[in-house]
């Protein structure tokens, strides 16, 4: 588990983020490239959340005079089991979408570790 609240736990955190957009884009690869196969079914890599634990990252309030964070959890899709005729079970649509949200998030990661690391830099005396 990743200690809350401290840099080098962000580092880690957006490293075990990167590696599990990675072996969820593998997966999803596999399942576009058997789209046409008879009985095939989609799969999918656990949740990150599952992976890192509810209490890896939470809101913390700084001030009283700040909301309170809340901690949402939206349901997922259930798996449909519509199947082609020669029983794939493969949409498309569905794996795009999911190819699509783990290039944004991987684009999120890359983005905080660049201003992180641009922090880091200005504070040891090596930024512009």
């Amino acid at each position: 588990m990743i200690a809350a609240g401290s840099q080098a736990g962000l580092f880690a955190l957006a490293e075990s983020k990167l590696g599990w957009i990675d072996a969820r884009q593998r997966v999803l690869a596999q399942n576009i490239a058997n789209a046409d196969t008879p009985g095939y079914r989609a799969r999918d890599v656990s949740a990150f959340s599952d992976i890192v634990g509810a209490s890896a990252v939470a809101p913390v309030r700084t001030n009283p005079l700040h909301l309170a964070g809340l901690s949402e959890q939206f349901g997922t899709a259930a798996a449909s089991s519509e199947r082609a005729p020669d029983g794939n079970a493969v949409k498309l649509e569905d794996q795009m979408t999911k190819v699509a949200d783990d290039e944004t998030a991987q684009a999120m990661v890359g983005n905080l570790w660049h201003s992180y690391m641009g922090m880091f830099m200005t504070a040891l005396g090596h930024g512009s």
